[in-house]
């Protein structure tokens, strides 16, 4: 294959993932499969947290297509290629730059970057799996529009909402 077509399969990887990932992250991890996510949105302790077995699961999907790719289907190896990529994006956007748990030299500079972090912020502002906003993981919605969004969601549930600034 050509390396045009490569890359394209790459880059198309990376962009399903992220509407997969808000999939999953909206009708499974805060609905049948909070128990796992819940403890992303509650303090936990050490490195780890349950939620982090999403990762494990994403990662043997992965490995999957650069095994079966490697056994003649080449174009599911730039899939696997694409989804790893994915994989490291999210660590370094939502486990460093947004929640910290990664060494991340700097806070969020840039439209973009700042967008990202406050429409993550507003995600974690509802601390149960019902009334969330903003389920991708490294695109975001306009931050005014999230937080009517949000604020309706809050009211439905009779709840009060303090929404924090982004840095």
């Amino acid at each position: 294959m050509s390396v045009l077509v490569n890359i394209a399969i790459v880059v198309a990887s990376i962009i399903g993932m992220e509407i997969f990932a808000w999939a999953i992250h909206k009708y499974v991890m805060h609905g049948p499969g909070w128990g796992w996510h819940e403890s992303h949105h509650t303090e936990t302790h050490g490195i780890f947290e349950k939620n982090d077995l999403y990762a494990v699961v994403f990662s043997f999907i992965a490995a999957g297509c650069f095994i079966f790719g490697s056994m003649g289907h080449s174009w599911l190896w730039y899939v696997g290629l694409g989804l790893t990529l994915y994989g490291i994006l999210y660590a370094i956007v939502h486990d460093g730059l947004v929640h910290r748990r990664l060494p991340f030299p700097r806070k969020a500079r840039g439209r973009y970057m700042k967008r990202l972090v406050q429409a993550h912020r507003l995600h974690h502002a509802a601390h149960t799996k019902d009334g969330c906003v903003s389920f991708g993981f490294i695109w975001a919605e306009d931050v005014r529009k999230l937080k009517t969004d949000l604020k309706a969601n809050m009211a439905v549930r009779g709840q009060n909402l303090q929404i924090e600034q982004a840095d």
